[in-house]
């Protein structure tokens, strides 16, 4: 028997949210678990140096390009089916990867774990606002939710490593398959009914095929720069595919009966600026991850298990931010003061990893500059989600929820091609010094850079936070305004 509303609300919805958190945490992980397997993968299934490419590049296609038809098809249709229909999904596409026997079934089989992945994710921030109507439970619930998916990249990296030694590359899959079924069994039982939300709205199937391609298009783009470069006739040509498919999408959408992305929602100051702000340090951490893992590496001489316990300190401080902390700091004084914070604390773990030296220590030189990078993400993380979904009604919990996870996913692969071209194009051109000294200096200018995308964000934060005279900010919390007739 499904639960009610009101029994998930009392006694069962943090059961709920674990199973929700579980969930986005494996599709989470999966975007870079397979970064220090990939050497294995490519000598026993055979792929080239290009096409080895795309057993990541296959998932964060599928994964960012379907965000937004996921977020709207779970306002359509209902979020529990579209979340259990993309766990399924996911967790049968696991299986395939574990199982792949040529370079083309394992592609195949992560552009469906990552379609999955997105389905399942796009909807479960909507779903938490949905289950946590009280202001304080919602903040700490969005805290737990924030630092999972905040913690996810680092434990991908960590856990892809030591399954691989351990085992093979193959359980780097396998081992979803379990936790799938599990975290299946407990979402039909504990995750309430909301089907048939608004059964008489249909889906603009124009709109989702112009968004995805779109989406798809330019995450396509911008993880090919490091191979292609920003001026060649490849990147320009797909980039102007891209815009054209965004441009025909946003004509849509002001036309359409019943819009995929309803035009009210993009005369709102806060949810826009909470998704450019996101867009900024989404870029600039994601970046992050993968040059500490590279300077650890590449310039330190760390193996590939020690970077990965080297960021460990990293996601347990921003586990502890997001789920203690900040929920009682964004009850107190408002997620518009904390994310200000947040940020500046970012920036000062960026200023401090752009000293790094060539014979660094790890725990004067590099742990409090990670310390400091959890911290401000860790206060950061959740005070942007609290504010981006503050407007959102039921009737459009889930396409917000989904335009929030495809900025996050759009951020994390531009800054991750950018930060890592301004790095290689910095070290080849230095002429001095060793090969250890010179890669170094390169993944200085891209943490530097990285501190100028995050001090970007951050004064975007204190323009959203400015308040129109005679309001107060976060004076009205979502819970007592007026319902949507339309919900």
């Amino acid at each position: 028997m499904r639960p009610s509303h009101h029994t998930t609300s009392t006694r069962s919805r943090w059961w709920a949210l674990a199973v929700l958190c579980t969930s986005a945490l494996l599709a989470v992980v999966d975007e870079t678990i397979v970064a220090v397997s990939l050497p294995a993968i490519q000598a026993e299934l055979g792929f080239t140096n290009a096409g080895a490419s795309w057993i990541t590049g296959a998932y964060l296609v599928a994964f960012a390009g379907l965000m937004l038809l996921a977020g709207r098809s779970g306002d359509v249709v209902g979020r529990r089916r579209v979340f259990l229909v993309g766990l399924a999904v996911f967790t049968g596409a696991s299986a395939l990867c574990g199982a792949a026997w040529t370079p083309a079934a394992l592609v195949a089989a992560r552009f469906a774990q990552g379609s999955g992945g997105a389905a399942m994710t796009a909807v479960a921030l909507g779903m938490i606002v949905g289950l946590f109507p009280d202001a304080r439970d919602r903040a700490r619930a969005i805290g737990v939710f924030a630092a999972v998916q905040a913690v996810g990249g680092t434990l991908g990296m960590l856990v892809g490593g030591l399954v691989t030694d351990a085992l093979s590359w193959h359980w780097v899959f396998l081992l979803n398959v379990p936790l799938g079924v599990a975290a299946f069994a407990l979402a039909v039982r504990l995750l309430p009914d909301d089907s048939g939300r608004d059964a008489d709205v249909r889906l603009d199937v124009v709109g989702a095929i112009l968004v995805t391609t779109g989406v798809a298009t330019a995450v396509y783009t911008v993880s090919r720069l490091d191979r292609y470069g920003p001026t060649s006739a490849h990147t320009l040509g797909f980039a102007a595919v891209a815009a054209a498919l965004l441009g025909g999408f946003a004509v849509r959408q002001t036309r359409a009966a019943d819009p995929l992305l309803p035009p009210r929602l993009l005369v709102s100051r806060r949810l826009l600026g909470a998704n450019a702000v996101l867009l900024l340090l989404v870029a600039a951490m994601f970046g992050f991850m993968f040059l500490t893992a590279l300077t650890l590496q590449r310039a330190l001489g760390f193996d590939a298990c020690q970077a990965g316990l080297a960021m460990v300190p990293t996601s347990v401080v921003i586990a502890v931010l997001s789920t203690v902390v900040t929920p009682k700091l964004i009850g107190r004084v408002g997620d518009r003061r904390v994310l200000p914070l947040g940020l500046a604390v970012v920036v000062a773990g960026f200023v401090l990893l752009t000293r790094v030296p060539a014979d660094a220590d790890y725990a004067t030189d590099l742990l409090p500059a990670l310390i400091l990078l959890g911290s401000g993400f860790g206060l950061a993380m959740p005070a942007l989600m609290s504010s981006g979904t503050a407007e959102a009604t039921p009737r459009d919990s889930g396409v917000v929820s989904g335009l929030f996870n495809t900025t996050q996913q759009f951020g994390g692969a531009l800054g991750l091609a950018g930060l890592l071209a301004v790095a290689a194009a910095r070290t080849d051109a230095a002429a001095n010094g060793g090969e250890s000294e010179r890669l170094l200096d390169g993944y200085r200018l891209g943490f530097g850079v990285a501190a100028g995308l995050t001090l970007t964000a951050l004064a975007a934060a204190l323009l959203l936070g400015r308040r129109r005279s005679g309001t107060r900010a976060d004076a009205t919390p979502p819970e007592s305004r007026a319902p949507d007739p339309r919900a």
